[in-house]
């Protein structure tokens, strides 16, 4: 069997080769930088997320290099708290804290220690991809040009993604578009912030503020039409005081809301920011790009190790995720105008109204939300596509797997998992179960219910 070709070695990509390594199927990733990207990017994934991390085999190393989000908090233009949504930092039903604060690059070394140490891997960096003529890969690397046969091919290759172009897809506008002027520091002594998320709700200036790790903070503010190259100092006194920063990063992004026409071609697939971009306003762009990996992984798989393959399974990759994509970035659209406010007339009467809207009932649920949406088409039942609680991997294994609680149901080629006080030791799992048998698919998603 030939190997899976995944082109791009961030997150995304280097999860998804650990996925298939772990089903006993190779890749070659290649990537067009030489060495890791060394500046922070993404900084938040939820408890869903972090399973994934689990299932890839790094969510112990994660937690130690990450930390629990504490919640929002939405503050005026003076910084005066409106509202607060705090949330426990303990785990919660899928066994990690619901949000988890990290630098980039911390977890791409992880990453790359896993692939490094799985001889199902191998990483190529300085390799440029130029033509995808299904099944083969053509790369350059110096001076040198390589062919190579795929058994699929993985375009996890960024935004400005070459596998996207090679296929004829393009990126859809969902109409949003802001500019945004994102800061990384370290500061010579803790902040004393508080651990959560700080939203200032001002028209005028826009600002987010978190803390990512022991003295790392980010500051993201909204840039004005035409404004560049801000003078940072006053931008950070609020936050800083006295207290001396040393700046990892500066950089101007242009956030907005995209989705791939087509996520694949073929056997060559789209993931992450290749198949969709998202606002950042509820951290879900580098999450929604490791689901795509669990997602297609497992399908993969069954489709490269079944006599005649499952073309139906890998179909239903993009049927299942750009559903699921396009709610979280609507929801992050709508999240954004909440917390800003906009920049239009009318941004000030609707400045008047936040501090009322976000005391309503729910709002709070809303606020701190980590569930994703159910996937669609998914088997059969009210629960079908929604991810269930946590349970040992080691009780599922890696394929499908039927939990039951009563007397054994008919295992129809399934793996039997009796629901007992020693595998749920606070009942939380059989009371979600509610005495029914339940089907897992191999990422952890309900099919169905017996």
């Amino acid at each position: 069997m030939d190997r899976v070709v995944i082109v791009g070695a961030g997150p995304v990509g280097l999860t998804a080769a650990i996925l298939l390594a772990r089903r006993g199927v190779a890749s070659l990733v290649l990537d067009r930088y030489a060495e890791p990207y060394p500046l922070p990017r993404a900084v938040h994934v939820d408890d869903e997320v972090v399973r994934i991390l689990q299932a890839a085999g790094v969510a112990e190393e994660f937690l130690q290099i990450s930390r629990p989000g504490l919640g929002l908090r939405l503050l005026d233009a003076r910084h005066r708290v409106m509202a607060s949504f705090d949330r426990a930092p303990g785990g919660g039903p899928h066994g990690y804290p619901q949000a988890n604060m990290f630098d980039q690059p911390d977890l791409e070394r992880l990453l790359r220690a896993r692939t490094a140490a799985d001889p199902l891997i191998e990483l190529i960096g300085g390799a440029t991809v130029f033509a995808v003529d299904f099944p083969t890969v053509s790369y350059r690397l110096g001076s040198e040009v390589f062919a190579v046969p795929a058994a699929a091919v993985l375009g996890c290759d960024g935004a400005n993604s070459t596998v996207r172009d090679l296929i004829g897809a393009h990126l859809v506008d969902l109409r949003f578009a802001e500019r945004w002027l994102v800061v990384d520091g370290v500061c010579e002594q803790d902040l004393g912030a508080w651990g959560g998320v700080h939203q200032v709700c001002d028209p005028r200036r826009a600002a987010t503020f978190m803390q990512l790790g022991p003295r790392r903070y980010r500051w993201e503010f909204r840039l004005l039409d035409g404004e560049s190259d801000l003078d940072l100092d006053p931008l950070l006194a609020p936050w800083l005081g006295a207290v001396p920063v040393r700046i990892v990063r500066r950089a101007e992004y242009t956030f907005r809301a995209n989705i791939a026409s087509s996520w694949h071609s073929g056997r060559v697939f789209l993931l992450g920011d290749a198949a969709h971009q998202t606002p950042p306003f509820i951290g879900q762009g580098l999450g929604a790009g490791l689901r795509d990996a669990y997602n297609l992984a497992w399908k993969l798989a069954a489709d490269l190790t079944t006599p005649g393959g499952a073309p139906d399974l890998l179909d239903s990759y993009e049927r299942e995720r750009a559903p699921h994509v396009r709610a979280q970035i609507r929801l992050a659209i709508v999240a954004g105008w909440a917390m800003t406010g906009g920049q239009d007339r009318a941004a000030a009467v609707r400045r008047l109204l936040l501090g009322s809207v976000w005391r309503l009932p729910g709002m709070k649920g809303l606020a701190l939300r980590s569930t994703s949406p159910p996937l669609r088409g998914v088997g059969r039942g009210r629960r079908a596509g929604t991810l269930a609680p946590a349970v040992p991997d080691e009780a599922l294994g890696d394929g499908w797997a039927l939990l039951y609680t009563g007397a054994p149901p008919a295992a129809d080629g399934h793996r039997l998992v009796h629901v007992t006080d020693e595998l749920d030791p606070s009942g939380a799992l059989r009371r979600w179960m509610r005495g029914r048998a339940v089907l897992l698919r191999p990422d952890r998603v309900v099919h169905s219910v017996r």
